[in-house]
């Protein structure tokens, strides 16, 4: 990305809702991204998921940092803050204005990962979760599989543990897992006869294999990876939260929570498209005026920030209800996460189109500066798709306006 421009969101946003306590730590990563990860924005996105890796250095700066204590309770190694969730969410927000990636890696880590860990024991929180919130290990979370996405039922997930005399015993396959190549440990859903239930996997356990990692469009510094689980032996310590069974709603609960780091996120980059967009048309000129004294644009910023204002407001709701102890803080999830996501797609390319030429340049052969919007362009799009695609989450919408009954 090139030089940053003016912050609209200073400008233009009053925040009402966010407690004190969120608006610090927004202003405290906004400050910690800027020095940690809007460096390195630029070669993250154009990078090369297999030559280029994992953005170890932007991870190992934000741990030392403290960001990825937000989330957490004290008795973990985190801030121990009243309201978590609120904080985490401003948090992806300000990432994800400079790197969609590096915001993607922070969720898998802190919301999927870290999330499950607080689902379980206190002897796995004391084991696992408090060296995520210190970053000494990078966590990775697995549902997905080659036939299975949406669809998280018994019937259709594949990967099975098996109950031995020593404990489990885990086979199977699962595809598109953020931070797999790097990761220390994966929460792992798999079938337990007929229910399912998650496990807590040490990557380094024999029978664990980690693909080579995915060459995608967009969110290169994510990476992901397919990873095989091969008669791996697990103990009743590895069985999340000590329970079998409870598989599914240990899923559904985090899922939830990624909603809105996945909403916020598209808040960052459709904010970030806004504020180039806005900075190009004012001091771009044609026909002897600035292109932003042209009414198509003038009406159309007027539109998206209307859009960006009610989208983070949404995942703001989301996460406050969230923190007040709702477990499926809906309809607000589903809806911040389907319409923040499709406005960082439409923001995106509205950037793309106001820029012209230089929207959609990668990098200028002139001078090697690389093009200012079209990696946000790029990674926006993936937002749309993972952690519950936006049909899925209208069917979710759907739900709590027509009731179980008709909807299904």
């Amino acid at each position: 990305m090139t030089s940053t421009p003016t912050r609209q969101i200073d400008r233009l946003y009053h925040e009402l809702l966010a407690p004190k306590e969120t608006q610090s730590v927004r202003a405290a990563v906004r400050r910690i991204a800027e020095h940690e990860v809007a460096p390195h924005a630029v070669a993250i996105a154009g990078g090369d998921e297999r030559t280029d890796g994992f953005p170890r250095h932007v991870f190992d700066g934000l741990a030392s940092a403290g960001v990825f204590r937000i989330p957490f309770p004290g008795e973990v190694g985190g801030d121990g803050l009243t309201h978590p969730a609120t904080a985490t969410a401003a948090a992806v927000e300000e990432l994800a204005y400079y790197s969609s990636s590096v915001a993607a890696v922070f969720d898998v880590h802190c919301i999927l990962a870290g999330n499950a860990l607080r689902q379980g024991t206190e002897e796995q929180q004391q084991r696992w979760l408090r060296k995520v919130a210190e970053g000494s290990v990078v966590g990775a979370f697995a549902t997905t599989e080659p036939n299975a996405s949406s669809d998280l039922s018994p019937q259709a997930v594949q990967a099975e543990a098996i109950r031995t005399e020593a404990g489990w015993v885990l086979n199977g396959h699962k595809r598109w897992i953020s931070n797999s190549p790097v990761a220390g440990f994966v929460v792992v859903l798999a079938r337990t006869g007929t229910r399912l239930s998650m496990f807590i996997v040490d990557t380094a356990l024999p029978g664990v294999e980690v693909g080579l990692p995915d060459r995608k469009m967009g969110n290169r510094g994510q990476l992901t990876a397919d990873i095989r689980f091969t008669d791996v032996h697990l103990t009743d310590d590895d069985l999340l939260g000590g329970a079998e069974g409870h598989g599914l709603r240990h899923a559904l609960s985090t899922l939830t929570y990624g909603r809105i780091g996945i909403a916020a996120a598209g808040v960052g980059m459709a904010q970030a498209a806004f504020d180039h967009t806005v900075a190009h048309l004012s001091t771009r000129h044609a026909f002897g005026k600035p292109v932003a004294a042209n009414q198509h644009w003038q009406f159309l910023l007027a539109e998206r920030a209307t859009e960006i204002e009610n989208a983070r407001t949404l995942y703001t709701k989301a996460a406050l209800r969230l923190d007040a102890g709702n477990p499926s803080p809906e309809p607000e999830a589903a809806m911040a996460k389907y319409y923040a996501t499709k406005l960082s797609v439409d923001m995106a390319r509205d950037a793309v189109q106001a820029f012209g030429g230089l929207g959609f340049a990668r990098e200028l052969g002139a001078d090697g500066s690389p093009g200012p919007v079209e990696a946000i362009y790029r990674d926006s799009k993936i937002g749309e798709i993972y952690e519950g695609t936006n049909e899925i989450q209208k069917w979710v919408i759907a739900r709590q306006i027509f009731g179980r009954a008709i909807v299904g």
